[in-house]
């Protein structure tokens, strides 16, 4: 053996030599992590011909080995690390020579890349990654983080620290609509820590929490990271929960676990908004902490109103709190009476499934033993009970197709039991009565009868919705009917939107907050996956980002907000019509909303491209089209090198010498926390890039192959993963604000004030170890 070490370790040891020299040659990233595993599989390679890496196997011919296995221990879980006394042979690390290794690494190469890159399944999901660098490229180049910063330093500047406040909020909304670091951390570099320094902050505070405040885009969703960590934590956990089945004795994991093992992007989305929240958070009451015990290095700033007209605190309070309380929990409580609710009469012409039993009963008796150890003795004999009782009745009820009677009888029960208000329409109405009562907030002084015309049109809305539209009524009957109540209230709501416009902090926070809204909730609600939300999202900020360009050349945006309003008709006309026209009796409503709809599309593609126009002509388009080019090459081009430089680790054996390692704990927290503890200190010197795709497809069968929760676990790493932005030598986010701060910033001055952040990042990781329900509340509440 080579120094007293195995072979496999020697061999680890000069892969992750050769990724670290590769990184630190100045060659790029990308190229630097293929060059690794091809330079280090060439040393492998000739040490194991030369004779000088030898394996200490474990000798299965021995009659200790066969008296293990003949006990029922399984010979996966025999290792020279949990029983370092069985004998053991030597052997080469290629035991075939590392011809055939090479041959089954290029093989490998191209069916990886086959099904990771060019046409697996998790190549739409990857695509998502391209739609939010773009949303988030073009938003930063269209200098809405300017006007951010402008604006949440004159709402939060006033108190105690409250520039570093206004930075973190800053951050955080930058990250739900970016996503990215880089951007985020050289955006308020330039343009805040000038103005924290001119208004003697602290140059610690101010460093350490723009950088840190950047990274929150790591893990507030649409996060690039958990897009990419999602979809390789999903194969993981899939095939690993398989495995983890079947050495039990069961024939899969549905039977095993009783519920598909399945981890989607969009379920991580829901995981990690919370503990995206907390740390933003966390971050602004250290800064508000701080402020209070060192007033002198954090003081209060007065930057100016964001409101045009002074308001008094009552009429604060009554329009801006109690208005909206009062309509909203006024709104539920109707809910709770069954007087807003479903109106919806569709019927399944088919009867329901009959209930299954919880969890599968017909399985081995070792099957079964773990399953008891799974779930509890009292979920197996409930399982047995519900099985039981299903074969008394006849065995489990199939669906059949019901009688007209049936139907009849059905749609009657659905018409009784509807409730006067629609849920649509009270959440319309609410959305529309929140947007006049804001307005009136804002301009107290003003001519109060347009916005109680609207309110009038409000109150006649759901008069006529209790009074002549039932669940029966057509789309077309509603909108007849509808008609002179919404015009009252749109006459209300245009007026109220130029009032609302009046105040900055409205007219800068609100369009990309909708923008944020649409792109988040249909991911969070379940209506789609992050691959078309992120396409939305990457259309209204080209949209968004022509409207600011506009504005700037005092051009009229009227397009960008007819073609707004164009994409709402299209979705409320596709939600309350069938626009199905190639059937065969269609009526005259629905060829009159299709072609509304197709027309409103047309609009709203015409928006699009005139947009893609106003920023191509005024020099946007095309560097933002580049940078996003560049930084998706460099995501998918790290992709492959990583592959390859997994296979290498994969051929001398060195993925299952660590799995080994870390299945011969008998304690799961103990290996989670030990995984954690070395991606936390790989922080230091890798990026999140290669840490994803070395370090996790590794340790992931082991981690993945438990007990835990695998959304408990995915965001766990991703949080861990953040604090590579900030941890030194090699934390990103130091090198892109130490790019970009004043000659009298140092080095010093940045590394010393991401200290405390780093510490937080650790607090907010114990947190969510000690509350594992901050993760799984979201996405235990809404159905996926």
């Amino acid at each position: 053996m080579l120094f007293g070490l195995d072979g496999v370790e020697v061999g680890l040891i000069i892969v992750f030599v050769c990724l670290f020299g590769g990184i630190l040659s100045g060659f790029p990233v990308a190229f630097a992590i293929a060059g690794a595993g091809v330079i280090s599989f060439g040393i492998i390679a000739a040490l194991d011909s030369a004779g000088l890496l030898i394996h200490q196997a474990i000798d299965q011919s021995s009659q200790a080995y066969r008296d293990l296995v003949n006990s029922g221990i399984k010979p996966d879980a025999i290792s020279v690390f949990s029983y370092p006394d069985l004998a053991r042979i030597a052997e080469p690390v290629f035991p075939s020579g590392w011809e055939v290794a090479l041959d089954r690494n290029v093989s490998f190469v191209v069916n990886r890349m086959n099904e990771r890159v060019l046409a697996g399944q998790s190549i739409e999901t990857l695509l998502a990654v391209l739609m939010f660098v773009l949303m988030g490229i073009t938003l930063e180049r269209s200098k809405i983080a300017n006007d951010l910063l402008t604006t949440m330093a004159r709402v939060f500047g006033p108190l105690p620290g409250g520039l570093a406040v206004s930075i973190v909020v800053v951050g955080a909304f930058l990250a739900a609509s970016t996503g990215i670091v880089g951007a985020t951390v050289v955006t308020m570099g330039l343009l805040a820590l000038p103005t924290m320094l001119r208004n003697n902050y602290s140059p610690e505070l101010s460093t350490g929490v723009i950088a840190a405040s950047g990274t929150l885009g790591q893990i507030i969703p649409p996060s690039i990271v958990i897009v990419l960590l999602g979809t390789l934590a999903g194969d993981l956990y899939s095939s690993a929960q398989e495995a983890r089945a079947q050495s039990l004795g069961c024939t899969d994991a549905l039977t095993y676990l009783g519920e598909p093992a399945v981890l989607s992007v969009g379920t991580l989305f829901q995981a990690a908004l919370l503990p995206g929240i907390l740390l933003a958070l966390l971050y602004a009451l250290y800064a508000f902490g701080y402020a209070l015990l060192n007033p002198e290095k954090a003081p209060a700033v007065e930057m100016g109103s964001t409101n045009a007209e002074p308001i008094t605190r009552s009429e604060a309070f009554t329009w801006f709190l109690g208005a909206p309380i009062l309509i909203v929990v006024g709104t539920i409580l109707l809910g709770t009476l069954n007087v807003v609710g479903s109106q919806s009469t569709t019927i399944s012409s088919f009867s329901d499934i009959g209930e299954a039993a919880s969890l599968r009963t017909n399985v081995s008796a070792d099957c079964q033993a773990a399953m008891i150890d799974l779930h509890g003795q009292e979920a197996w004999d409930t399982a047995i009970a519900e099985q039981s009782a299903i074969a008394d009745s006849g065995g489990l009820q199939q669906s059949e197709r019901l009688s007209e009677e049936e139907l009849v009888t059905a749609l009657d029960e659905l018409v009784e039991n509807a409730a006067p208000i629609g849920t649509g329409t009270a959440i319309l109405l609410i959305i529309l009565g929140l947007i006049l009562t804001t307005a009136r907030g804002i301009t107290p002084s003003a001519d109060p009868q347009p916005l109680l015309i609207g309110g009038i049109g409000v109150v006649l809305a759901l008069l006529v919705d209790i009074a002549l539209v039932g669940p029966l009524n057509s789309a077309g009957y509603y909108v007849f009917v509808m008609a002179i109540p919404f015009a009252l209230i749109m006459y209300g709501v245009v007026e109220a939107t130029k009032r609302c416009a009046s105040n900055e902090l409205i007219r800068v926070v609100f369009p990309p907050l909708i923008l944020i809204v649409a792109v988040l909730g249909s991911i969070l609600g379940g209506i789609t996956n992050p691959t078309p939300a992120a396409a939305l999202g990457a259309g209204g900020a080209i949209m968004l980002a022509a409207y600011r360009k506009l504005k700037d050349l005092d051009r009229s945006p009227k397009v960008i907000i007819w073609s707004t309003l164009a994409i709402i008709i299209c979705i409320l006309v596709g939600v309350n019509f069938d626009l199905r026209i190639n059937q065969d009796t269609v009526t005259a409503q629905s060829w009159i909303a299709f072609f509304v709809a197709y027309a409103a599309y047309l609009y709203a593609l015409f928006g699009l491209l005139f947009s893609c126009w106003i920023l191509y002509a005024n020099g946007i388009l095309s560097p933002v089209v580049r940078e996003t080019a560049k930084v998706t090459s460099m995501v998918f081009t790290i992709l492959i090198g990583s592959q390859l430089l997994n296979l290498v680790v994969i051929s001398f054996g060195g993925e299952h010498y660590i799995q080994q390692f870390l299945k011969s704990f008998d304690n799961e927290f103990t290996v989670f926390l030990i995984v954690m503890l070395v991606l936390f200190v790989l922080g230091f010197v890798l990026d999140f890039l290669e840490i994803i795709y070395i370090v996790i497809p590794i340790v992931g069968p082991v981690i993945y192959g438990g007990t835990f929760d695998p959304k408990w676990v995915t965001i766990m790493i991703a949080v861990n993963l953040q604090t590579s932005f900030l941890t030194p030598p090699f934390g990103f986010a130091l090198f892109y604000l130490r790019g970009v701060a004043p000659k009298e910033v140092t080095t010093g001055h940045i590394y010393r004030g991401i200290i405390p952040f780093v510490f937080i990042q650790v607090a907010g990781l114990a947190l969510l170890w000690t509350f594992p329900g901050i993760v799984t509340i979201i996405p235990d509440l809404i159905p996926n």
